[in-house]
């Protein structure tokens, strides 16, 4: 996406060779109108797939979720909780989700009330690196019965390999901007 990576170039910051601070637009701050041109790519890549949830985890990936849904006939948005709320009483799936970013391990949660057997699931999320928070996600839809259809990321870090691993276990993989690496300060797109 054309307009995706000129703001990455004009408002993101690298850092380092592996991390790409983009909280002016994305992720701290946010920029609804472009954030809902986000979501009208997301359906375009997913055009023909049949959807009727989105998953997410929380925080960063809520905003674009959301925003993404009206394109998608306004399909109910599910975010994994990292920690487990005391109103989380119910009985829950649960996947471990490796951040290499924050360098922790989270075990994400959904409510089995949200997720079912039937459902259409699109994962979508603010950045693909690694792969383990969608992998942990297409865990829990696994563990409800339901399908992934895809996984969208706004941001693929496409030298950490995570969309091979998503693909290599069959997953369809849109990523609207792919970092090839980050040299210098420099964000190198692929």
């Amino acid at each position: 996406m054309k307009a995706l990576k000129e703001k990455i170039l004009k408002e993101g910051v690298a850092i380092g060779t592996e991390i790409v601070k983009v909280d002016h637009f994305l992720n701290h701050r946010l920029d609804v109108k472009f954030l809902e041109e986000i979501g009208e790519e997301f359906k375009k890549r997913f055009e023909g797939e049949e959807i009727n949830k989105i998953l997410t985890v929380e925080a960063s990936g809520i905003a674009v979720a959301c925003l993404a849904a009206p394109y998608f006939d306004y399909a109910p948005v599910v975010f994994a909780k990292k920690a487990a709320p005391n109103t989380m009483t119910e009985g829950f799936y649960v996947a471990e989700a490796k951040s290499f970013t924050k360098g922790t391990v989270s075990l994400l949660r959904v409510s089995e009330r949200f997720l079912e057997k039937d459902d259409k699931v699109l994962i979508i999320d603010d950045f693909l690196a690694h792969g383990q928070a969608s992998l942990a996600l297409a865990d829990l839809v696994g563990q409800a019965g339901g399908e992934v259809v895809g996984v969208g990321a706004v941001i693929e870090k496409g030298f950490q390999g995570g969309s091979e691993r998503l693909r290599a276990k069959g997953y369809k993989v849109e990523s609207l901007a792919v970092i090839d690496q980050i040299i210098d300060g420099r964000i190198i797109f692929k």
